[in-house]
């Protein structure tokens, strides 16, 4: 009797063969993080306040939340916030920011505000700055001759301020949307001060594969946002569409285990857009978070 096998295991195929493959890390740990537009209405205390009550430790700033609390009040004011609350910014991150990665005319304006913003957050001792790569300009092979120089002249603003770019390869971008090109990119560049990170959303949603994982080389990886994806064509999938990790169908725990192999050890911050989210009470929304994400850590054996 011929076996049947089902579409839906065809289609999974690749994320079981990561996640019975590779064995977990036992010496390799993360840390839960939450990224500040996931409680957007809350803004820049109210949001941390809840996720401090909540049990959170680690946080990702943004400049938006940031900006609109310095309307009246100092940045060292922002900065006893966290340290009132205990809180470890280990991330932050602002808009606008993927003309530092080409050249034209929005490249310097752009990289005057890398320096702004590295300036600003790095009062807050945080390392890593997570820059994307969307863009709306047209990409030809000129743009990808000249990102070694690119990527190395933003590696050099980075290092003034003692921080790194986390190079945050986006989906729909026309200028890397993969982990892999992410890679080259940054490798070429050899600078240590911009490295690539991983966004679940957009490696699992995007054009990248289960084995680019296998490329990743120990230390490689800065940071991680870390969601979860519904189970619906990935052509349709948004930021709104973003999920709790451990809520939708995205092989988590199989990528989580293998960044352990590849010896990542830092945050896990989760980057929500869905309004129940971004309004909802910033403690209930952290708590839930929290229960969820690390139940996914104890299962991938990264807590």
């Amino acid at each position: 009797m011929p076996v049947i096998v089902s579409r839906r295991s065809v289609i999974l195929a690749p994320a079981a063969l990561i996640s019975t493959a590779i064995p977990a890390s036992s010496a390799t740990k993360m840390k839960l993080s939450i990224h500040q537009v996931t409680s957007l209405a809350a803004g820049f205390q109210r949001s941390l306040e809840g996720w401090q009550k909540a049990g959170v430790k680690n946080v990702e700033l943004t400049a938006g939340a940031l900006d609109d609390f310095l309307k009246s009040n100092t940045l060292s004011a922002a900065r006893h916030v966290l340290d009132d609350l205990g809180l470890t910014a280990v991330s932050c991150g602002a808009p606008n920011m993927g003309a530092i990665w080409l050249s034209g005319e929005m490249r310097s304006a752009a990289l005057d505000n890398l320096k702004s913003q590295c300036d600003r957050f790095a009062v807050f001792g945080t390392k890593h700055i997570v820059c994307p790569t969307g863009t709306n300009k047209q990409i030809d092979a000129n743009d990808y001759a000249a990102a070694r120089e690119n990527i190395r002249e933003v590696g050099d603003i980075a290092k003034q301020f003692g921080m790194t770019v986390a190079l945050e390869f986006t989906r729909n971008s026309p200028f890397i949307s993969t982990l892999p090109t992410a890679l080259k990119l940054t490798r070429d560049a050899a600078h240590p001060n911009v490295r690539p990170m991983i966004d679940t959303f957009h490696f699992w949603a995007g054009p990248s594969k289960v084995e680019d994982l296998d490329l990743i080389r120990p230390g490689e990886i800065a940071h991680v946002h870390l969601e979860d994806v519904p189970d619906e064509p990935r052509e349709m999938l948004t930021d709104p569409s973003r999920m709790i990790p451990g809520d939708g169908t995205a092989p988590l725990a199989a990528i989580l285990r293998k960044l352990a192999t590849k010896g990542y050890s830092g945050a896990l911050s989760v980057e929500l857009f869905a309004p129940r989210f971004q309004q909802g009470d910033p403690y209930e929304v952290a708590r839930t978070i929290r229960q969820q994400t690390e139940r996914l850590m104890r299962q991938a054996n990264v807590i």
